[in-house]
């Protein structure tokens, strides 16, 4: 069957940001305070939560994103044979997240802009962005708390397990890509396997949040929350392996799209970097590590360092590699889900994202 994806994420994940407004609205009354942190015991001021909590995030939130983790969530949720309806506000924890870490990311790497515009700690100073990831963190657990009567005692701690074992992971997934790039731990010698476990750490683990959120909370056993966690990380990894690709060839980043080479720039040890640097002779080894070292936005070095990569056919074994990722995590968790539209539609998701173009 065709499936337009496009059509699909758009209806999937148009009220995500109306149900994040419930738990972080634009502008903070005493009702919100209230719900968020219970009754004062001396008195809030709602100023200063608008201003140093909410403001920055919706500023980010409002400039757009792929939301398609809400949207696999509420995929897998469907899939399992359960309404998806009643559970949207479950998909937007991983969201949110995922947005706190491209706050801390853009502190970390001293990133200029994001989503075209400048990032959040440009404008607001490092101290209130790195709050607001702080928050972000924590905030939309709120939907564990308000929807409880949705949940068995079981299912609750074990959401509760999902959201803390994946935020560890997320944190050495972060740690291991800023030793890397940073040029520290061997960063010269890593492996394609250790490679993929930083991205399935880094990358892949909102996605299997999403993943295993929705079938905790769809009432799926054990055995297929893993297995539907895997092919998430698998996805994960994938969209991953793709964004780096388009990073540095992709056709919007040619059209002057912002942040063209920012994986170079910041001596990313992308999977096209893992590669050329275990295939390369000597002198272009060599060479490679030298131009990442130097951390340039010289776009002329930014293109030496893409045209050796191709040498070596990096993007195109980068390329299978994510499908192949994708294809072997798929046979095993097509098996858990029976026939029907939402599994067609979180197939054709799954390969939307290693295909896409932007």
């Amino acid at each position: 069957m065709s499936i337009d994806i496009m059509k699909v994420l758009v209806e999937r994940t148009k009220d995500i940001d109306k149900i994040i407004e419930n738990y972080i609205p634009r502008k903070y009354t005493e009702k919100d305070m209230e719900i968020l942190a219970g009754k004062p015991r001396y008195k809030y001021n709602l100023e200063a939560s608008t201003l140093s909590i909410s403001d920055p995030i919706w500023d980010l939130l409002d400039r757009g994103g792929k939301r398609w983790r809400p949207a696999m969530m509420l995929m897998i949720i469907d899939a399992l044979g359960k309404k998806s309806s009643d559970y949207k506000d479950f998909s937007i924890i991983p969201e949110v997240i995922h947005n706190a870490t491209i706050v801390h990311d853009d502190i970390e790497d001293n990133s200029e802009t994001r989503r075209e515009k400048p990032c959040l700690h440009k404008i607001y100073g490092d101290d209130i962005a790195i709050n607001v990831g702080d928050g972000m963190f924590f905030l939309p657990i709120k939907v564990f708390m308000t929807h409880k009567e949705k949940l068995t005692k079981d299912q609750t701690i074990k959401l509760y397990e999902i959201y803390t074992q994946e935020m560890i992971n997320v944190c050495l997934g972060q740690g291991m890509d800023i030793s890397w790039h940073k040029g520290t731990a061997n960063a010269d010698k890593i492996t394609e396997a250790e490679y993929l476990q930083m991205c399935a750490y880094k990358t892949g683990c909102l996605a299997r949040m999403s993943a295993k959120l929705g079938a905790c909370v769809a009432g799926a056993d054990e055995k297929t929350i893993e297995k539907l966690g895997i092919l998430a990380e698998s996805i994960g990894v994938a969209f991953q392996i793709q964004d780096d690709i388009l990073n540095l060839i992709g056709e919007e980043f040619k059209k002057g799209k912002g942040g063209f080479g920012e994986d170079i720039h910041e001596g990313k040890r992308t999977l096209m970097v893992v590669h050329t640097l275990n295939k390369a002779d000597e002198k272009d080894r060599k060479r490679l590590l030298e131009i990442l070292n130097m951390h340039t936005w010289n776009s002329l070095l930014i293109n030496e360092a893409i045209e050796l990569m191709k040498k070596y056919n990096a993007f195109d074994y980068a390329k299978t590699r994510a499908k192949q990722i994708l294809e072997d995590s798929w046979k095993e968790a097509a098996t858990l889900l029976k026939e029907s539209n939402a599994k067609e539609e979180l197939k054709a998701f799954a390969h939307f994202l290693i295909d896409r173009k932007i």
